[in-house]
């Protein structure tokens, strides 16, 4: 495969942004993942101290929180203050201790030195709560909320930059879902409220890459937005144990990830607002949380005679198998990398995403009680964030390799090599990222500088010995092999199944 780009001819800025994660009150993601007053990896404030060193490595630069599903039936006044009374959870049916509230998830964002980026409640909660919560985080020390985060402690404004109006209110599987023309008026009003109380608040809403729902929310609301927030999941992991094998989830890398942003740019276009609302990507990963029988209130009599037993086995017991190491392989990284790439080839639009979650569950950090383990995802953000650069290059690309397959009866093809790459604008030096999705050929590349042509190279490579390697307590088969600077002969050989990222000089 050829590559001919030139430092004149760019895509855009990518913002750090792009490398964000989330959390959301939902198996160990929060309990016993970034808190753990009882861990002995706990510093002063209850917070694991090795997840928040884990968390600055890899330059995390915004967390989302606190969901996801969770948000849409929660009240954040029972998460701040020193009377916290647990109350049931009904999104995720648990009781929910509230120990971990808005000061708590502020606090951790100072710590890793990220902003943070809170999803109100647009489900049971209203356009007054959604603004009183900002006068809590925001305002110096004007009316009751304000006085109230003083009183408990905080002084100073907490200056809470980006808010999202709701999480996945489009779906019926949300508490408080609602119809297109409902959801334009919500976040229409509720977005007043927001900005009359702080007026540098950056506001996303849910969103999702569909003609009718977006017409109707940018129409309504659109004038008052600076974000729109997709979702995506892609694979399967059937009965939370057998994932889909890589040759299926290397075909999830082309189009399954950039068609949605196809679309909504086309609805951002159409609606004139290009240019002024960007896409944050807030929630994306390979696979979906693992979580059956969460209770489908259409198929209720799935539910007769549920009993303590059931529910400690089959609803929350089987939320464990979320934390199966063995199921995050050589594929979640060249699925994470390919999805990262897209986002950076439509910098000028895609200027957010939140890996999903950070910590636990399906996320790139797994805590034990004697550390932590980097799932080979985590591999990816550590070698993007510290090793490419903001300008996104245009790409001539020629013979590329292609890689084709079969997804529910459908027949699928995706290129075998995604590259980028990506310069300083500052002293114009070059880095690229690029993946090699064969799951057995290696794979060259030349590249063709229209400028001036780098002289020296040094290659990062995240890699295992199989596809299937991954990562688990006492056993590392992932991770990050760097090789010398050596004379830039104009190709590049990638390893089979392997994410690399190339440094030039």
């Amino acid at each position: 495969m050829k590559i001919t780009c030139s430092a004149k001819q760019i895509v855009g800025e990518a913002d750090p942004l792009l490398y964000g994660h989330f959390l959301e009150h939902f198996h160990r993601q929060i309990y016993g993942g970034v808190w753990d007053p009882a861990s002995p990896f706990a510093d002063e404030d209850g917070f694991r101290a090795d997840v928040i060193e884990a968390l600055r490595r890899i330059k995390t630069p915004v967390i989302r929180w606190p969901g996801g599903c969770y948000v849409s039936a929660y009240d954040w006044h029972a998460g701040v203050g020193k009377n916290r009374v647990p109350t049931y959870d009904k999104a995720w049916r648990v009781e929910e201790s509230h120990a971990f509230g808005t000061d708590e998830f502020v606090k951790l964002c100072r710590k890793i030195g990220c902003e943070p980026y809170i999803c109100t409640n647009a489900g049971t909660g209203s356009a007054e709560d959604m603004s009183d919560w900002v006068e809590y985080c925001n305002l110096r020390d004007m009316g009751r909320f304000a006085k109230e985060r003083i009183a408990n402690g905080f002084p100073e404004p907490h200056k809470v930059k980006y808010w999202s109006i709701g999480n996945e209110n489009w779906g019926g599987h949300e508490i408080g879902a609602k119809d297109a023309d409902e959801w334009g008026r919500l976040v229409r009003e509720s977005a007043k409220m927001m900005l009359r109380v702080d007026p540098t608040l950056e506001l996303s809403a849910a969103s999702i890459d569909n003609l009718d729902w977006n017409l109707s929310l940018l129409r309504t609301a659109g004038v008052y937005l600076d974000w729109i927030s997709i979702h995506g999941y892609w694979g399967n992991t059937r009965n939370g144990l057998i994932p889909d094998d890589y040759d299926t989830v290397v075909l999830h890398t082309g189009e399954d990830i950039s068609g949605s942003i196809d679309r909504v740019r086309a609805y951002l276009t159409a609606t004139g607002l290009k240019g002024k609302i960007r896409v944050a990507y807030d929630e994306w990963n390979l696979r979906g949380w693992y979580h059956p029988n969460f209770i489908d209130t259409w198929n209720r009599q799935a539910y007769r005679g549920e009993d303590e037993a059931f529910y400690r086995d089959n609803v929350l017991g089987e939320r464990d198998k979320n934390d199966i190491n063995s199921i995050y392989t050589m594929a979640d990284a060249v699925f994470s990398a390919s999805f990262l790439n897209t986002c950076l080839r439509n910098c000028d639009l895609v200027k957010m995403a939140c890996f999903s979650p950070a910590v636990n569950t399906r996320g790139a950090i797994f805590t034990h009680p004697g550390g932590i383990v980097f799932r080979p995802q985590y591999f990816v953000f550590e070698l993007y964030a510290n090793f490419l650069k903001s300008t996104v290059l245009d790409l001539w690309r020629e013979d590329v390799p292609k890689t084709a397959g079969r997804i529910g009866g459908s027949e699928k093809m995706v290129d075998t090599v995604d590259c980028v790459v990506t310069a300083d604008p500052k002293d114009g030096s070059l880095a690229a990222a690029a993946v090699n999705k064969d799951p057995d050929a290696e794979q060259t590349l030349e590249f063709c500088f229209l400028d001036k042509a780098p002289h020296k190279i040094r290659i990062h490579t995240l890699n295992g010995p199989s596809p299937d390697s991954y990562n688990d307590i006492g056993r590392t088969e992932v991770g990050v092999t760097v090789s010398d600077w050596t004379p830039f002969s104009g190709t590049v050989a990638l390893p089979p199944h392997s994410v690399n990222v190339l440094e030039f000089a």
